[in-house]
């Protein structure tokens, strides 16, 4: 019979405690989440400010859709005034929005080795632990993907001396989603500087949530130098969707010929680009609930260190427990959510074969009491 291969397929992936299913979510805020009527705790949000719980107030209101590609009719003074305001905020000469972060990242590197010629003599260094879309990206480029080890300085010099290509492009996480640890920024820029090599961030998880004034894992290079591209995306701390590359102006006007994402997608709604940039300027004097969050990680912390719960090493508001096993995690899940606690039981192909973990996110929203409500059950889960 025809397509065979998706049951067979899908029955492998129940046999190995894989399969992916989604729940129907009632409501949800960035501390709690109500399920099948039943509301849990909620420790697997990306809300790390919990802005999602409040509305964004505009004297003005503007069409939900943009209603073609940026580059027909698409590209509204909404849109600009995003990309404006955050190229002087990092001072990057031109951005460009997306929908997705995804498509951001996968398009950006896609578009930027399309000439077969150029790429045959270019190679992209990225570590093991970088994002799906990263990893697309550069499969589906024309250029050589070489992978170094996570945050393996040492690891990537012995790839970038060995490597023979002109063009080379680092890339790496601000934040890594999965771990919760972050780059060594200063050192991978000494590293492509050294190489004459540009460097790739993606800080998805970093934006909003680190840096003084919540720009991100970046913050602290914006006076010295910053990476030759930036992707940051708009579905986490800031709460909203999307996503925006920043970079020079020469290399924007190439992905404005060459990024097929951006030039056959819908552009951002101009509602979508009003509100998030409302929320930005928001988080850029949200010191208050930075301060709060990193409070509420730093109790974790302390508390999983009193219980002896192995947690993973990361001062983010992204906190893994590593179990191993696939099934014994969705077991620990399991065991959370009759107590009162939704976690998101994180198994491969996300993570590696062997590292199925559960992945705590902490938020602003969050009380001393559900945190140590999390840690009382957590002992019991993972025994």
């Amino acid at each position: 019979m025809p397509f065979d291969f998706i049951n067979t397929h899908l029955q492998a992936r129940q046999q190995d405690a894989l399969l992916r299913k989604r729940h129907v979510v009632q409501h949800a805020t960035a501390r709690t989440i109500t399920v099948n009527n039943k509301t849990y705790l909620n420790f697997a949000s990306n809300d790390y400010l919990s802005f999602g719980d409040e509305a964004v107030n505009l004297n003005d209101s503007h069409a939900l859709g943009s209603h073609s590609s940026a580059l027909v009719t698409g590209y509204q003074a909404q849109q600009k005034s995003l990309e404006q305001y955050l190229c002087e905020q990092f001072g990057y000469g031109a951005a460009m929005l997306f929908n997705s972060g995804f498509s951001a990242n996968s398009s950006v590197i896609k578009a930027l080795f399309q000439d077969k010629a150029a790429a045959q003599n270019s190679a992209i260094f990225q570590d093991k632990l970088n994002h799906a879309s990263l990893i697309d990206g550069a499969m589906h480029s024309n250029a050589a993907l070489v992978r170094f080890n996570h945050n393996d300085l040492n690891h990537l010099r012995s790839r970038l001396e060995k490597s023979k290509a002109q063009n080379k492009l680092i890339i790496s996480e601000g934040v890594f989603s999965m771990d919760g640890d972050t780059a060594p920024l200063k050192e991978l820029l000494a590293l492509a500087k050294q190489h004459n090599a540009w460097l790739m961030i993606d800080d998805a998880h970093g934006f909003g949530a680190l840096g003084k004034t919540g720009l991100g894992s970046c913050e602290a290079l914006i006076t010295q130098t910053l990476p030759d591209i930036l992707v940051i995306t708009f579905g986490k701390a800031v709460a909203s969707s999307g996503a925006c590359v920043l970079g020079s102006k020469q290399f924007i006007d190439y992905m404005l010929q060459f990024n097929r994402d951006y030039t056959y997608s819908t552009a951002m709604s101009p509602l979508m680009a009003s509100h998030t940039l409302a929320r930005i300027k928001s988080i850029k004097t949200a010191n208050d609930k930075r301060d709060k969050l990193n409070a509420n990680i730093a109790l974790f912390k302390q508390l999983a260190k009193t219980h002896n719960i192995a947690v993973m090493e990361s001062n983010t508001a992204i906190q893994p427990i590593v179990l191993g096993c696939a099934e014994q995690t969705l077991q620990a899940a399991d065991k959370l959510k009759q107590q009162g606690i939704w976690l998101t039981a994180i198994r491969p192909p996300t993570v590696a074969h062997n590292t199925s973990r559960l992945r705590i996110t902490l938020t602003a929203a969050h009380t001393e009491q559900d945190i140590t409500h999390l840690v009382k059950h957590l002992v019991g889960a993972i025994a």
